[in-house]
């Protein structure tokens, strides 16, 4: 049956006995009902949300990961239902604030890339299809059936996980998971520490600038030998101090500071050297943007790279742009045969993506260009 109870068309029983997943590990805890339910979000989610926002270099590389993966198109081999699918997908309401289905695929894939999971929903009532919704993985649970392949998910309560109703509906992908684990990994796994040394160094220039940047002076007075100097040094200290302060803090004129006998006025840190922090920053900068999977250029970064050497990095960064389309079109796919069940057509729907970049399509023109030369000079030397 579909997710509205219109049934497709009958199948023939399988002669093989349906079985459960046999490689699966067994649990024996005693209370494994209780233990068999995982959150959605793992304990380090807030940690990559926090990345996030004092790594502005890591927010930069996921937000133009989703938009290189570029636009779809839906196809189920009809072009008069084709039009209307994807007409209405275009405007389909996303979560109340925003319209057609590429809003809801990029806030997917911003939440696949961040945390390894990412959750969705379509939402429908007696008329059908109507709505999707990115969902909050911090809301939901999720546990194995009792074949061990099927997914049942849950509200995340803390009175208690209930099984969602419509169990169909749900639209779940998560990024390169572990085997026999139920969640992804997110893109950022790794990063922590190497963000941490690098906010750390960031928060170190800052205070040696918050001291060094705004001068402190010390101002020493060495009494003389007589006995007069000596008597009277707290007081003469305490008016340079008044006078100093005065010099000081005066904004509209300069104001000269005089004073008597052996008096010394120095800047506090002038002598000391700071740590150069390019080459650290850029080490740490390299391990970011290598996980990441983008060039460095892409992000300001004049470091040194010829032409051929940037070409290989398109060519792999095309090739992770492409397995990122192959994670998320599933998700795709079930939304538009969903939407062709609402309407009373069941046919198997393509996703059809647009090309990542124009320099591959100017590629594809020159050896097109090159094959028909080579052509025309075997014809003429036949």
């Amino acid at each position: 049956m579909s997710i509205f109870g219109k049934n497709k068309s009958a199948k023939s029983s399988s002669a093989l006995e349906t079985a459960s997943v046999q490689t699966a590990g067994n649990n024996c805890h005693p209370f494994r009902n209780l233990g068999g339910y995982s959150p959605l979000v793992e304990a380090n989610g807030r940690i990559y949300r926090s990345l996030r926002e004092g790594v502005p270099i890591i927010d930069s590389a996921i937000n133009k990961i989703v938009r290189l993966m570029g636009g779809f198109e839906l196809d189920c081999g009809d072009d008069k239902i084709n039009e209307d699918m994807n007409k209405f997908l275009d405007y389909v309401n996303v979560g109340g604030n925003q319209r057609g289905i590429q809003s809801f695929v990029d806030n997917f894939m911003n939440q696949l890339l961040t945390y390894g999971s990412a959750i969705g929903e379509i939402v429908a009532d007696e008329y059908g299809f109507y709505a999707l919704y990115n969902g909050e993985l911090g809301c939901v649970n999720v546990k194995r059936a009792d074949d061990d392949l099927s997914l049942i998910f849950c509200s995340g309560h803390m009175n208690g996980s209930v099984p969602f109703k419509y169990q169909d509906r749900i639209l779940f992908s998560v990024l390169n998971p572990e085997p026999g684990e139920i969640l992804g990994t997110s893109l950022l796994r790794g990063l922590p520490f190497v963000s941490d040394i690098l906010l750390k160094i960031y928060n170190t220039i800052g205070t040696n600038w918050q001291r060094l940047g705004n001068l402190r002076y010390a101002v020493t007075y060495k009494p003389q030998g007589d006995g007069m100097d000596k008597a009277f040094a707290k007081e003469r200290a305490n008016q340079m101090a008044r006078a100093w302060k005065d010099a000081m803090s005066s904004t509209d004129t300069i104001k000269d500071f005089v004073a008597v006998g052996d008096v010394k006025v120095s800047v506090i840190g002038a002598d000391n050297q700071i740590l150069d922090s390019e080459i650290p920053v850029r080490q740490m900068l390299e391990q970011i943007i290598a996980k990441t999977g983008l060039m460095p250029y892409m992000f300001g970064l004049s470091w040194s790279t010829t032409e051929r050497m940037s070409q290989q990095q398109a060519d792999i960064l095309t090739t992770e742009l492409k397995a990122y389309r192959r994670i998320v079109s599933p998700i795709i796919k079930k939304i538009g045969e969903t939407y062709l069940s609402t309407v009373g057509v069941y046919r198997d729907v393509d996703v059809k993506w647009t090309d990542i970049t124009l320099q591959d399509e100017i590629q594809m023109a020159q050896a097109r260009l090159y094959n028909a030369q080579a052509d025309n000079i075997l014809k003429e030397e036949k």
